[in-house]
């Protein structure tokens, strides 16, 4: 008898020998499926190698493996303590502390099955998904050649090793690890040992493709509607193209439907939702809502866009909407537009139509529909030196139920000469604006065809002067004048129509407009100068800006007398001032005031200023003042406080002077666990148009990996906290 063999020359000597003992089982002769990485599971060509501390072999080509039993196959590897082999079906039956690994599973059980091409099949195991992160226990595991998983008797979760906060145990589960998409029957999800839902079947995602199944319901309350819980389901139709369904049950109104609908093609892409209560039990009638956007780029310099909103009743919003925001909007528009931009010119086409939400505004108050609206802006340079041509034009049918509508034609060519270097600016420009019109249902009498004509000349120059500042010269001070001189004779033009023409409220942009007006019915005459200084602190280095501070006034050497209908004549000499201050010079704040200032009655007229704290994108505090004389007059406070990894605080507070009393306000907890989310916020606000008051509560719980239960709040902190925003990038 020889002797025995050494262990360490014992494993891969039985390797050698059996392979030589049955010829071909494990060659390359012979191709063997095995799951690809990364989900797709697709039969290659690998080699069995098998390794054990000792084992016998019959001529059938049967083995019995003993000690350290070691089966790899590309990169899945199966170990156990004993192990035997049936050539004929090329099955391995295993047993003692049997592990399976490849590189998106790892299972451990008692006893188990497995084959190169017919997969696997484990008792009372637990198993691993190491690239979601999830794991779980199961009575029975099986695995297919494709690398599916068909559990049964199992708990799944996506929480670390020892901690088990919430647990999703169901009959059985299938999860496609090519789809990446899991299923469950007969399904209990516990929260903290408590039982927190029952389905007899759920979809969940097991990766980061999309799949059509029903998703974990919505929950919330508000005093206006009641208690709320919805069902939503997801249908993945196509992969360009998806959509979800709603239906919402609220305890004081009845059970809504809502949805939308995604599509992306190789040139458009937009989004349709739509919500529809039936018989609302409190306001008696039927409810919905519904919105489409809609971008299509037919070449790199066709577009065409569309945005359009409806909704069934004017106090739609009034008792849906989530916050004060929702209940200010007075219109919903509908417009379609067709932009083209060709060299050195654009035209763009236009339809657009209002529906009025609030009804205390006159039908005659009301913004009239154009349909059409044609544009067209050129500019060109003439010849080698800095003279340019340029040309606007317009032709708009403008309609409405009330009052006079009829079309405008606005032709508008332009000459200038821009001179710019890196410390001046010059631009002389002279342009001839010639507006007409076709009117109907105009006043017995009344001029049905008017038009006016009128030249403008502007003189527009600025400089630039900078300096090294701070120490060692790391900062860059500039200094920058900026002067406009317009004019425009004055045309009678009382008897022109007004469409769509106003007065802005005056910032620094319109105080270096050469028009006073926005809109294309009233030409303002001026004699006027723009006078303005701006100054700016810069980092050399990066460039970034530390400070920038701007004043100007308007002075006018004639008063102007062009006025729209319900306007004052200017008596005054001069214009409000305009300053505005932007500062970032410490570190994490900034402070912006921006101010209108009457010197003539010593008073402001509008006036806004605010400090912020960011130091990181969710972690912000704000402090706020908004002022609008004899309009409005708020404080606002608002923040979001991430006290550490795992609690984190939010909040808004908005009071009215004027009122004396907050009319918006909302307060929120977050609690993040390693594997669950817990945000709580409550809401109170007034509405700006009814004085009406709601209150309401947003519960969101979100378990990672799987999906989330209750009311997403997310946007609405976003849209409710200035420069908030949840950035996972950004949190250590």
């Amino acid at each position: 008898m020889p002797p025995p063999l050494s262990p360490f020359l014992a494993r891969p000597l039985i390797a050698a020998t059996w392979l030589a003992v049955v010829p071909g089982a494990w060659s390359g002769e012979c191709p063997v499926p095995v799951p690809a990485q990364a989900g797709a599971r697709a039969a290659t060509d690998e080699n069995i190698d098998v390794e054990s501390d000792g084992a016998s072999v019959s001529r059938s080509g049967d083995a019995s493996l003993l000690g350290h039993v070691r089966v790899t196959q590309g990169n899945r590897t199966l170990t156990a303590e004993t192990a035997t082999y049936e050539a004929s079906s090329r099955t391995f039956k295993v047993e003692g502390d049997v592990e399976y690994a490849d590189p998106e599973l790892r299972i451990r059980g008692a006893t188990g099955t497995w084959s190169g091409t017919r997969g696997g099949r484990f008792e009372d195991t637990e198993f691993e998904l190491p690239t979601r992160p999830a794991r779980g226990e199961a009575g029975r595991l099986g695995l297919t050649p494709e690398g599916n998983l068909e559990l049964e008797r199992v708990q799944f979760t996506t929480c670390p090793a020892g901690n088990d906060d919430w647990m999703l145990k169901a009959a059985s589960i299938d999860i496609d690890r090519e789809a990446q998409q899991g299923t469950a029957r007969d399904v209990r999800l516990d929260f903290l040992g408590v039982p927190l839902l029952y389905a007899p079947y759920v979809s969940f995602p097991a990766g980061d493709r999309r799949k059509s199944g029903l998703l974990f319901p919505t929950i919330g309350t508000s005093s206006s509607n009641g208690f709320e819980f919805g069902v939503p389901y997801y249908f993945n139709l196509a992969p360009n193209y998806d959509a979800a369904l709603e239906p919402t049950w609220f305890s004081k109104r009845g059970v809504e439907l809502s949805g939308n609908f995604r599509y992306l093609t190789s040139r458009s892409r937009g989004r349709l939702d739509g919500r529809f209560l039936p018989s609302d039990e409190q306001a008696d009638r039927d409810r919905g809502y519904a919105r489409l956007g809609h971008l299509t780029n037919f070449s790199d310099s066709l577009r065409l866009t569309s945005a359009m909103e409806y909704a069934s009743d004017s106090n739609y919003f009034e008792d849906f909407a989530k916050g004060p925001e929702g209940t200010s909007i007075t219109y919903l528009e509908r417009r379609i537009d067709l932009q083209y931009v060709g060299d050195g010119w654009q035209a763009a086409g236009l339809l657009q139509n209002f529906q009025t939400i609030d009804q205390a505004i006159e039908p005659l108050d009301r913004p009239y529909s154009r349909a059409p609206q044609l544009l067209f802006d050129g500019q060109w340079r003439l010849g080698p030196g800095a003279l340019t041509a340029g040309f606007g034009g317009e032709l708009v049918y403008f309609i409405r139920d009330v009052g006079v509508t009829g079309a405008r034609l606005l032709a508008e060519p332009r000459l200038s000469f821009p001179l710019r270097s890196s410390g001046y600016f010059v631009e002389p420009s002279v342009a001839y604006r010639q507006v007409g019109y076709s009117l109907s249902d105009v006043e017995p009498g009344a001029d049905d065809s008017p038009s006016v004509g009128v030249p403008i000349a502007a003189l527009d120059a600025g400089l630039v002067f900078d300096r090294e500042a701070g120490s060692r010269g790391r900062l860059l001070q500039t200094l920058e004048p900026r002067v406009l001189y317009s004019w425009t004779p004055y045309r009678d033009q009382d008897a022109l129509p007004i469409f769509d023409t106003g007065l802005p409220e005056l910032d620094m942009v319109r105080l270096f407009s050469p028009d006073r007006y926005v809109g294309g019915d009233r030409i303002s005459d001026a004699n006027r100068v723009a006078v303005g200084l701006t100054t700016r602190l810069l980092e050399t280095g990066s460039g970034r800006q530390y400070l920038a501070a701007t004043i100007g006034q308007q002075y006018f050497f004639e008063t102007p007398r062009v006025t729209l209908p319900d306007e004052a004549p200017e008596e005054r000499s001069s214009s409000d001032i305009i300053a505005e201050l932007e500062l970032s010079a410490y570190r994490d704040w900034s402070a912006d005031l921006a101010l209108q200032w009457d010197p003539h009655d010593a008073n402001t007229v509008t006036g806004q200023a605010g400090v912020q704290y960011r130091p990181r994108p969710d972690t912000v505090v704000n402090l706020s003042y908004r002022y609008l004389e004899d309009r409005v007059e708020q404080w606002e406070t608002s923040a979001a406080w991430r006290v550490n990894r795992e609690w984190s605080l939010y909040g808004r507070y908005v009071y009215s002077v004027r009122d004396a009393q907050g009319i918006d306000s909302f307060a929120g907890v977050e609690y993040e666990a390693c594997c669950w989310k817990l945000r709580v916020v409550a809401s109170r606000y007034i509405s700006n148009r009814t004085g009406e008051q709601d209150n309401s509560i947003a519960i969101q719980l979100e378990l990672k990996g799987l999906s989330s239960v209750g009311t997403t709040s997310a946007t609405f902190l976003e849209r409710g906290i200035r420069g908030y925003s949840r950035d996972p990038d950004a949190l250590p």
